[in-house]
């Protein structure tokens, strides 16, 4: 969201895009049977530790620099699409909720899938999942990208800092399930 109102249509929608290839990722990791990695526990430290730096990183850029346009400014700006596709990217491949849901709950479905359905059935609901991730990254960039005509200089701040904010918390959250996984388990 924070992308779209500040960059418009085109770099929300790549870091959406990025996270699509992260999912794809995880996917094909599903697929090629590498869920057994999340096992060991350093792995599982190093994702949530990962996770907690990009997380608590992202949040403190957009922080520090919500203040730092006018709007005006805002509806003329256009962010680099390769920054933010690597920005979505990143986010999605390190967020160890992403790979807990692609790894777990898509591992174990699939896992399932595979005794009932034929693999070109299996391929076919996967793209519909891509599909539909998709389908809810250009809404999500073009509903961003519109309002951002109607924001203000105090809205677009307040936005800036409410999502550096949930991106920090999220990242702090990230970190303690880093120092439980170290320190106390």
């Amino acid at each position: 969201m924070d992308k779209g109102l500040r960059g418009g249509f085109l770099p929300a929608w790549a870091v959406g895009l990025g996270a699509v290839c992260a999912d794809v990722v995880y996917m094909l990791l599903v697929y090629f049977g590498m869920i057994h990695l999340l096992d060991a526990p350093f792995v599982k430290a190093f994702l949530w530790l990962f996770g907690f730096f990009v997380l608590v990183y992202s949040g403190m850029e957009s922080i520090r620099h919500s203040g730092e346009l006018s709007a005006t400014e805002v509806r003329r700006s256009g962010a680099s699409l390769s920054k933010s596709f690597v920005s979505g990217f990143l986010m999605s491949l390190f967020n160890p909720l992403s790979i807990l849901f692609w790894l777990g709950i898509y591992g174990s479905i699939l896992a399932k899938a595979v005794n009932e359905y034929p693999m070109q059935q299996l391929l076919i609901y996967s793209g519909a999942i891509v599909l539909g991730i998709l389908l809810w990254d250009v809404t999500m960039a073009a509903a961003s990208s519109m309002f951002r005509k109607f924001l203000t200089q105090r809205v677009l701040k307040a936005v800036s800092v409410l999502s550096g904010l949930s991106l920090v918390g999220f990242g702090f959250y990230f970190g303690i399930q880093a120092a439980r996984l170290l320190f106390f388990h």
